[in-house]
């Protein structure tokens, strides 16, 4: 008998190991699978910033073959950021309705189409309409992923290197689209650029059935349809007359675009308040967390963008680079963003989100310190370092900041808050390319008022006092003293503006340091 029960105890506790070494192996296999669904989720982010790197640099191309002028090329790019940028929160919203993966794949499989008519146009009027399409179907993208990927990892240590990932990911388009897109557009026709989202989609639509399972919010909700009308007539107008402004001055037209978006997000707000199940919760801004991290997403994206496009004209137009070099030579500062995102989680198991956040905030008015130094013989050295430095340190605000925001929302309200986190961006940065180029154009024309050379022609003379892209243009035209006194003068009046520029990023980042220490300290108590 005791044989017996020394043999059944044996045998039970035999089946128990078999029943661990199982239950182990199962959630090896469950970790590693959610781990492949992040990969896959990491692919649309990356192919959202690639692909407008590699449009940028196939518009050449694109005006010669379709014979586009200058406003059609222009609305070819703007016509996707606009649409993108307008849809990004009913996109969100939408898809805590009916499912965030349901989303993406609608969303993946328009992008799609929406790419293959792009790459095949056959008139500019085509094109925009494939852009404006890419548009509306980008903006499943974001919100979906980070939304997804939180889902997938709701543990807030796994769930803050998982943000990370995706926005390293972001990160990595931006460094390696110069590079790719240069290699399509040296060995094929510019549809190349347009072709990059059609395996990408088609991988997503076989991939994610399989290795994410759907996340949503509780069934039954409606969308608001008037609610999501308001949301694009709030964000849209705003946009446009930023970068409007940026691009031609605080015109009316702009102006009068900006007021009209304000007015419908007062509009909008108001019917929020009204409605029993709003289109978006307004209280989640009453998060502290939340609406800190929203903002300091806006304020870091408006210095960086800001100072991107100064430094992209300052590489283009001060030191001479083809848009394709320009490029090259901004790649090093995506690669500062990837480390900052990716070494942030693992600062964030050992201090506090906001100590990090601050600190990387401090290190990139370093940059921006380093980039008022730009000028003379090192100029594209200072510019580099500069650039980098800035980059590695708001690398961790925007893996930290975006997740934070995801993190402090309800489940049920994760696609809304998802799309907060990337519309917050958007507008901050479209504000920062607006302000930071009106600074160094008033700059410039302060230095360049009735300061043109002695002998320089009349219409030369007022291209120089515009603005320095004129002044290239007209110089073309002159003898070649004449041409470069000209040029010279151009450009240290740009460099001033440029300089200029970056103090005030570094006051700003400055401040916005202070404020996330304030109120994380506030919070900590």
């Amino acid at each position: 008998m005791t044989t017996s029960r020394t043999s059944e105890q044996g045998s039970e506790h035999g089946s128990d190991q078999g029943r661990q070494g199982r239950q182990g192996r199962q959630g090896k296999g469950e970790q590693r699978r959610r781990w492949l669904g992040l990969a896959v989720l990491a692919l649309p982010a990356l192919l959202a910033s690639l692909e407008l790197t590699v449009t940028n640099l196939a518009l050449p191309a694109i005006g010669r073959d379709l014979s586009a002028d200058s406003t059609q090329l222009l609305w070819t790019v703007d016509i996707y950021a606009f649409l993108l940028a307008g849809s990004l929160i009913t996109m969100g919203v939408l898809g805590d309705r009916i499912g965030r993966r349901r989303l993406l794949l609608y969303g993946a499989a328009g992008y799609g189409v929406a790419s293959l008519v792009a790459a095949y146009s056959v008139n500019a009027e085509m094109l925009i309409a494939a852009r404006a399409l890419m548009g509306v179907a980008g903006a499943t993208l974001m919100p979906s992923t980070l939304a997804l990927a939180a889902a997938l990892f709701p543990g807030p240590r796994e769930r803050t290197t998982a943000i990370g990932v995706i926005v390293a990911s972001v990160s990595g388009g931006t460094a390696i689209g110069p590079l790719v897109g240069g290699w399509l557009l040296e060995r094929f026709w510019w549809g190349s650029a347009f072709l990059l989202g059609v395996p990408v989609m088609a991988l997503l639509l076989v991939l994610l059935p399989v290795l994410l399972p759907e996340s949503r919010g509780p069934a039954g909700r409606r969308v608001d349809v008037l609610s999501s009308l308001l949301s694009l007539g709030a964000v849209l107008p705003v946009v446009y007359g930023l970068k409007q402004i940026a691009a031609e001055g605080a015109g009316a037209v702009p102006l009068a675009a900006v007021a009209a978006g304000v007015l419908v997000t007062v509009a909008f707000v108001r019917r929020q308040r009204a409605l029993a199940d709003p289109f978006v919760d307004l209280g989640l801004f009453a998060d502290r967390t939340l609406a800190t991290a929203a903002a300091t997403l806006a304020a870091g994206i408006f210095v960086l963008w800001g100072s991107n496009y100064a430094l992209a004209q300052y590489l283009q137009l001060v030191e001479g680079l083809s848009p394709l070099d320009a490029g090259l030579w901004t790649a090093p500062s995506a690669l500062g963003v990837i480390a900052g995102s990716t070494l942030a989680p693992r600062l964030a198991r050992r201090y506090p989100p906001a100590r990090i956040i601050g600190v990387g905030l401090g290190l990139s008015a370093v940059g921006y310190g380093v980039l008022t130094q730009a000028g003379g013989a090192h100029a594209l050295a200072v510019l580099v370092t500069g650039a980098v430095i800035v980059s590695a340190g708001l690398g961790p605000m925007m893996a930290l900041a975006t997740d934070m925001v995801v993190g402090a929302a309800p489940p049920e309200r994760a696609g809304a808050a998802a799309a907060i986190s990337s519309t917050a961006p958007q507008l901050g940065g479209a504000l920062g390319i607006a302000l930071l180029g009106s600074v160094i154009t008033a700059v410039y024309r302060g230095r360049t008022d009735g300061a043109a050379p002695e002998g320089v022609p009349a219409d030369a003379a007022g291209a120089f006092e515009d603005d320095l892209s004129a002044t290239v243009t007209a110089a073309e035209r002159l003898p070649g003293p004449a041409a470069d006194d000209l040029l010279d003068a151009a450009r240290g009046a740009f460099e001033t503006g440029f300089q200029v520029a970056a103090g005030v990023c570094a006051a700003l980042t400055v401040a916005t340091a202070v404020l996330v220490a304030v109120v994380g300290a506030r919070r900590r108590r």
